[in-house]
C-alpha cells in the first residue's frame, strides 16, 4: 500500500481566472453547504431547533419587510453604481463570473440557496449570540472580496444590519431571506442582461 507523502502536499492561492465554470460552481455550492451546516450546528449548540426558524408566520407582514428592504438595497446599490467609479465596487470579477452566462432559472436557484444558507448562519445563529452589530461586522469580513474599498464594505455592513433589524422586528427568518434573495436575484439579472458599453 502506497503511503501519502504530506511533504508534497501544498496549498496555493487560486485566482478567479484560474477556475473554470464547473469548478466555480462546485466552490459556490460547497461553501454554501458548509455555511448551512455550520449554521445548523451553531443553532443546535444554542439548544434551539433550527427547523423552527423556517416556520411560516401567521401574518404576512414579513413579506412587506423583506420586499421593502430588498427594493431599498437595490435602489441604493444602483444609485451608488451610477455615481461611483466601477473600480471602487470591484469584487475581482467574481459576481460577473457567477452570473454573466448563467440561465435565468439558475440565477434564481443560486440566489435562493445563498439567501437560505447565509441567513441561517448569520441571522439564525450568529445574531442570536452576538446581536446585529457584531454579526454585520462578521458578515462584511466574510465577504472578503469587497474589503479592498470602503464603499462596498460599508454597503455590505449596512445591508447585513438591515437584514438583522428586520429579522428582530418580524421575528421570522423569512423576512431577511426574502430581502437577501431579491437583492442577489435582481443584481444577478442586472449582471446577466446588462448591455456592454
Amino acid at each position: 500500500m502506497k503511503k501519502f507523502d504530506m511533504s508534497k502536499f501544498k496549498l496555493r492561492k487560486v485566482t478567479i481566472d484560474e477556475l473554470d465554470d464547473r469548478m466555480l460552481l462546485i466552490n459556490l455550492y460547497a461553501t454554501q453547504a458548509i455555511t448551512l451546516i455550520i449554521g445548523f450546528v451553531w443553532i443546535l449548540f444554542q439548544h434551539r431547533n433550527p427547523f423552527l426558524l423556517f416556520a411560516l408566520p401567521q401574518n404576512s407582514t414579513f413579506l412587506l419587510w423583506g420586499i421593502g428592504l430588498g427594493i431599498l438595497v437595490i435602489a441604493v446599490d444602483l444609485l451608488i453604481s451610477r455615481f461611483v467609479p466601477e473600480e471602487v465596487g470591484d469584487d475581482g470579477g467574481i459576481n460577473d463570473r457567477i452570473f454573466k452566462n448563467r440561465p435565468w432559472w439558475h440565477i434564481i436557484l443560486l440566489s435562493f440557496i445563498v439567501s437560505v444558507c447565509e441567513e441561517t448562519l448569520f441571522r439564525g445563529g450568529i445574531q442570536h449570540s452576538f446581536g446585529p452589530y457584531w454579526t454585520s461586522i462578521i458578515f462584511a469580513v466574510i465577504h472578503v472580496r469587497y474589503l479592498k474599498h470602503w464603499i462596498p464594505t460599508g454597503l455590505v455592513f449596512s445591508i447585513s444590519y438591515g437584514l438583522g433589524w428586520i429579522y428582530e422586528h418580524t421575528g421570522t427568518l423569512w423576512a431577511p431571506i426574502i430581502a437577501h434573495f431579491l437583492v442577489d436575484m435582481i443584481m444577478g439579472f442586472v449582471i446577466r442582461y446588462r448591455r456592454e458599453t
